[in-house]
């Protein structure tokens, strides 16, 4: 399995990285995108990658990062965008869930377009972080071509805007909150979708699977979701295994 967007770069898990990639490893991980949120984070997730063969990086800023912008930011974003490691842009999106503001909610807009247009210049996909602002995020994908496409992270929108954002060359990432008793929406989604468009993530340390959740997430559970997209699905574990692996390459790689 391919932990799709994890984060090994949290403060969390900072004092022992070795043990977080051993212990993932042995429940069956056998690669990791660290996913940065802002430009601290984006260059700790770099060194992971560096330091890590199962480890790549992503590198961006979050939409509720963006008002917490220096300068030169994105200028150290981009120059860390080109190293090999890196295999996408993100995470970068809209958020509405936490900034209501409307200033706000238009630097969100302002340099998601500029994150697109990074990704654009450099040939990466990107991973898109999205909260209540699924329309928002549309229109922007549908003026901005993404030209590698990429993943929409934790996914939550409805059946109907999945299909839009399949159509434009995304998958959509699935981790704990398919798992928690309430989860209807996710569970539609899947249903509806394609075996080709869904890859399998984490967001460790948050979003933890039942029977863990509310607790600390970590890369190692995520298992729990495989498992759970195979009885949605009908289909084997090793065939969550193979298809979600094959989906994910064919995005990032």
């Amino acid at each position: 399995m391919i932990d799709s967007h994890c984060h090994i770069n949290d403060v969390s898990f900072k004092d022992n990285p070795a043990e977080y990639v051993k212990l993932a490893k042995c429940a069956g991980i056998a690669e990791f995108l660290v996913v940065g949120y802002d430009e601290k984070s984006s260059r700790i997730a770099v060194e992971i990658a560096k330091n890590f063969p199962e480890c790549f990086a992503a590198v961006g800023i979050h939409p509720s990062d963006v008002k917490r912008m220096e300068k030169g930011d994105l200028e150290s974003i981009e120059k860390m965008a080109q190293d090999d490691r890196v295999l996408a842009i993100g995470e970068i999106g809209l958020d509405y869930y936490w900034d209501k503001e409307e200033s706000v909610q238009e630097q969100q807009k302002e340099f998601f377009i500029k994150q697109i247009d990074l990704a654009n210049k450099l040939n990466k996909p990107i991973s898109i972080h999205c909260r209540d602002a699924y329309e928002d995020c549309y229109q922007i994908l549908k003026a901005h071509p993404v030209k590698k496409g990429g993943v929409m992270h934790c996914y939550g929108g409805s059946p109907e805007m999945a299909q839009l954002f399949i159509k434009l060359g995304f998958v959509l990432g699935f981790g704990g909150t398919l798992t928690f008793k309430n989860a209807r929406k996710p569970r539609e989604v899947l249903e509806s979708i394609s075996s080709n468009d869904y890859i399998l993530e984490t967001d460790a340390p948050y979003l933890a699977p039942d029977p863990y959740r509310g607790k600390q997430n970590h890369s190692k559970y995520l298992y729990l979701v495989r498992d759970k997209i195979a009885e949605i699905k009908g289909v084997s574990l090793e065939e969550v295994d193979r298809q979600s692996t094959e989906n994910f390459n064919r995005i990032f790689r």
